[in-house]
């Protein structure tokens, strides 16, 4: 049966209607040149949670400068190499996927709408061939046209993890590629017709291994933004990534700053969902978080580009004055908090050490490390958070008040062969003050129990590609336990859940599954591919959870939440759920 979404846009009109409607304005909203409120950018007036299922400021004047500082740095601006929330929600900015999501508050963020595409996916089998028709006169910042074969290259790219290891694998996954297929490098005369056709300039076919329904969510992620072939540098091409968006680099010091300007050869009205308000755009990177929180607080700052929220000294700050409070916005997140426990690194090999770090951590220190149960988060028990399928509440390593058990853990360690405790080291990224706290938490509550922890702190950018998420390192350098995070990649579990528990998904460097290794996960993760019954998924997705935990090969911190700040200046601020953070795309600044 061949489905086919009918065309949503999100025109800037339709925003500032909606903006208007929940700020109390009637009435439609200004087109662009008109007078009013919305044109002539009158300030709104700050309220708690004002971005929260509603647009605050709502404005359709053009002009100035929005500025962000990163307290890190990227795992790369290339779209076929990049994984953190934060740069999804940014790259829109100067590049073009199949599809994206709706820039808009609240649930209507989780929409799918076209971006390159004309329209959402088609398939005609039940799933496992999907066709995207592309917007003719699309150009990239030189004026070339973008074609088909563009998109197609971008994916095959893509399937290099040594080139590119911090990139999303569903599509090497998912995609019939042939056999011992290696890249658009190393394999760059394969015939990968078995995966990637495209009949025509304007078309683009995706032939999966096997049928799934949620393909359209795939196709919105950054790998399919088109790279010109003969304008691809590999690993370099972060350093000036040809523009499809409205917007393109102007200076790029990497791990220092980098601007955009305005990208001449965007064409408005060819991208519906883009209002491209700001006249450029100032990033900052490697900057204190305290630093970050401090001038967005005086004015100097407009956004906090990673978004995982405020920190610690300033929330101390914000939180008991009315006046910054109104500023904030406090949404809770389709997000874990989590410590990877890294079983290749001894003697975490042993079930019954991994059950000792369960039982002897104090959960509410990690809540404390966070941010407290307001910008932390709720304490978490497995891995699945209550908004998507197949949560439950799993009690097997309950303790009275969350604080830990000292005789149980000092049992398992006697279970284990190790009495008197065992020392590791614990990784966490530097620059995130919250994952320092959390790491300091459990070194404190485990050495109760004679579990000594030294703490190794890495840089954000290369976290996961040169530290964390490369095995030999781990094993190398005792890494067993590692501070992690994960959140949605779409609005379902398995855009949730399945690129960090799925054993297969482990490579040489760039993962984010730190440490579950077990065929039975991988053997239900199949399961519910080919399963039609949302019950049964549900189910499934429960056991997974369960069987985490009984291997303890994760500590669960929080659910998370975050008090994120609207900066001085900023209009159409809100927080969609696809994004859980301010979308970028929808951002305007007053001069």
């Amino acid at each position: 049966m061949s489905r086919r979404s009918i065309l949503a846009t999100a025109a800037l009109g339709t925003v500032l209607a909606l903006g208007l409607a929940a700020c109390g304005g009637g009435g439609a909203a200004p087109t662009p040149g008109q007078t009013g409120a919305a044109s002539a950018g009158a300030a709104a007036k700050d309220e708690f949670n004002a971005s929260i299922d509603k647009i605050w400021n709502p404005s359709d004047k053009k002009g100035g400068i929005l500025k962000l500082a990163n307290n890190g740095t990227w795992d790369s601006l290339d779209p076929g190499n990049t994984y953190y929330g934060y740069s999804f929600n940014f790259i829109r900015l100067y590049g073009r996927a199949l599809l994206m999501f709706k820039p808009a508050p609240g649930k209507d963020g989780n929409t799918l709408v076209p971006d390159l595409a004309e329209s959402l996916g088609e398939t005609t089998d039940g799933g496992k061939t999907w066709t995207y028709k592309l917007r003719k006169g699309v150009k990239y910042e030189d004026g070339t046209e973008v074609t088909s074969k563009d998109v197609a290259y971008a994916v095959a790219r893509s399937f290099d993890k040594k080139v590119h290891p911090s990139g999303p694998s569903y599509l090497n996954e998912l995609l019939d590629w042939p056999k011992d297929y290696k890249g658009a490098y190393e394999s760059k005369d394969a015939d990968i017709s078995s995966a990637i056709t495209t009949p025509d300039d304007q078309t683009i076919v995706f032939h999966l291994k096997q049928a799934f329904g949620s393909f359209d969510y795939i196709v919105q992620m950054p790998m399919t933004m088109p790279v010109p072939k003969d304008k691809d540098t590999g690993s370099k091409y972060q350093e000036h990534v040809i523009s499809t968006g409205p917007y393109m680099f102007d200076k790029n010091e990497i791990g220092k700053s980098f601007t955009l300007k305005r990208n001449p050869n965007w064409d408005a009205a060819l991208d519906p969902n883009r209002p491209a308000l700001p006249d450029g755009y100032e990033v900052a990177l490697n900057v204190n978080a305290d630093d970050i929180d401090n001038r967005i607080i005086s004015g100097d700052l407009h956004v906090a580009v990673a978004g995982t929220g405020m920190q610690t000294a300033a929330l101390s700050r914000v939180l008991p004055d009315p006046a910054l409070k109104a500023r904030a916005d406090n949404p809770s997140l389709q997000r874990l908090w989590y410590t990877s426990v890294i079983p290749d690194v001894k003697p975490l090999d042993n079930v019954d050490c991994r059950k000792a770090i369960q039982w002897a951590a104090d959960r509410t220190g990690l809540q404390q490390a966070y941010g407290g149960e307001l910008s932390g988060g709720e304490i978490a028990t497995g891995m699945i958070p209550p908004m998507l399928a197949g949560y439950k509440k799993i009690s097997t390593y309950e303790t009275p008040g969350s604080k830990g058990d000292e005789a149980k853990a000092k049992a398992a360690l006697t279970a284990c062969g190790q009495p008197n405790g065992f020392e590791t080291n614990i990784s966490y990224r530097a620059e995130r003050p919250a994952e320092k706290a959390a790491a300091e938490a459990l070194q404190q509550s485990l050495g109760k129990v004679g579990i000594k922890l030294t703490l190794k702190p890495f840089p954000q950018g290369d976290y996961f590609q040169l530290y964390a998420g490369r095995p030999a390192y781990v094993k190398e350098n005792n890494i067993g336990l590692a501070i992690n995070g994960w959140g949605s990649d779409y609005p379902e579990t398995f855009g949730y859940l399945q690129a960090i528990v799925d054993s297969r998904t482990i490579r040489e460097a760039g993962n984010y599954n730190l440490s579950i290794k077990m065929p039975e996960v991988d053997k239900l993760i199949d399961s519910i591919k080919g399963e039609a019954d949302e019950a049964k998924r549900t189910e499934m997705w429960a056991q997974i959870d369960q069987l985490i935990m009984d291997q303890a090969v994760t500590l669960p911190g929080v659910y998370a939440k975050s008090l994120l700040m609207r900066g001085k200046g900023v209009t159409n601020a809100f927080i969609s759920d696809s994004q859980q953070m301010y979308d970028y795309v929808a951002l305007g600044v007053q001069q």
